[in-house]
């Protein structure tokens, strides 16, 4: 089996960052957590819009989302901010992390007196939970305890033909040595549930395949009957369209492929953690930022993501390894792109081959290598969904 050098947490869980994440726990307290999080290197800041005058499942999503980012094993530490009338509580947030057993503090603005003394206690304890963390090693740990979140973006007729395959390629090297990866994207999948469905290990998952599908189909169509406005019902973006592609269904038919050939094992909801290890289906809608967010907070330490188009964008504290299919665009942005696939369309590298280079480089990745989007800073992938 092969391995990769990563943080041993409390746990148990492996972690291949060692960040400290400042969350706060309503948007009012945003700006608070990124002054934390600005004062002190290696803490990381998790802003939004959410967390107030949400109700129901809404909120529990919400809810369910901020606990998993700040259970995802990447980060060794938590500071907690609120501001103290929310409805989603900083204590609620504090205690689904809290059985991670990692560092883990809690500031309230309303409680400290104001948005400067607060600051300045968060800071305090941000700063002293990196000094705790910051002499901890690297260990080798076995590929089973990775998880991958396969995601896409700016998709263009290179997707399909050779980025999402040779990602499937690396994705079943990780499942079959006992790893995970989570395919989402239910907008780009529409068409294909019959055939996902067949890889199922049974029927029970074969079921939760069709029914997720078919209900963000159904979701989607309700969306485009009661528009407006004719130019917003396309299901696929004119760069798409310029790319290439000429329906949702054909963008379905590669996206499916970043999945590889493995068989899934589990289909379950945005915000929740899986219960099975293996090939994953996550319940979400395509947006990069959604999808990224819902697979974090499933546990995944590690994001791959295929561009046709190119997109510089990352997620705060956890890499994104991005490939394109595309040779005009890795040449084009190539200080945001990790890895050229288009050299199986150029015929100097086979689909196998560009498998296996993917497959290395995300063990790289996971053993500290930066990822284009860590070295240039870039995280705006963190975006919690909203329902209806």
């Amino acid at each position: 089996m092969d391995t990769f050098w990563g943080y041993r947490r409390e746990n148990g869980a492996a972690g291949v960052r060692c960040h400290i994440a400042v969350i706060p726990s309503v948007f009012c307290a945003a700006k608070v957590a990124q002054r934390i999080a600005a004062s002190v290197p290696g803490a990381i800041s998790f802003t939004h819009p959410v967390g107030c005058s949400q109700v129901g499942e809404d909120l529990e999503v919400t809810a369910k989302s901020l606990i998993g980012v700040g259970r995802n094993p990447n980060f060794a530490g938590v500071v907690v901010v609120g501001l103290g009338c929310e409805r989603f509580t900083p204590g609620e947030l504090a205690e689904g992390i809290a059985s991670t057993s990692k560092r883990l503090e809690v500031v309230v603005i309303q409680e400290v007196g104001d948005s400067i003394k607060t600051t300045e206690l968060g800071v305090r304890h941000a700063r002293s939970m990196m000094q705790a963390v910051s002499s901890e090693k690297r260990e080798e740990m076995p590929v089973s305890e990775l998880m991958l979140g396969l995601n896409c973006g700016g998709s263009d007729m290179t997707s399909g033909l050779v980025a999402n395959p040779s990602l499937g390629v690396a994705s079943d090297k990780i499942v079959a040595q006992g790893g995970s990866s989570i395919l989402s994207e239910l907008t780009e999948l529409l068409g294909v549930e019959e055939i996902l469905a067949r890889r199922a290990e049974n029927q029970e998952v074969a079921d939760d395949i069709v029914k997720a599908i078919r209900a963000m189909e159904e979701r989607l169509s309700n969306q485009i009957r009661h528009s407006s406005n004719d130019k917003r019902k396309n299901l696929i973006s004119t760069g798409n369209y310029d790319g290439g592609l000429s329906s949702v269904v054909e963008k379905s038919l590669g996206s499916m492929k970043k999945s590889g050939d493995a068989k899934f094992v589990q289909v379950f909801k945005y915000g929740d953690a899986p219960s099975k290890k293996g090939l994953l289906l996550m319940d979400s809608p395509g947006h990069d930022g959604e999808v990224t967010t819902g697979q974090v907070a499933a546990g995944a330490q590690l994001i791959c993501f295929p561009t046709g188009r190119g997109t510089p964008t990352g997620f705060p504290g956890v890499p994104v390894l991005k490939i394109t299919g595309n040779p005009g665009t890795y040449e084009r942005m190539k200080e945001n792109i990790d890895l050229n696939a288009g050299k199986v369309i150029w015929g100097i590298s086979s689909m196998m081959d560009m498998g296996e280079e993917i497959y290395s480089e995300i063990l790289a990745v996971a053993s500290g290598k930066l990822t284009k989007a860590e070295a240039l800073g870039h995280d705006e992938q963190f975006c919690v969904t909203r329902l209806p």
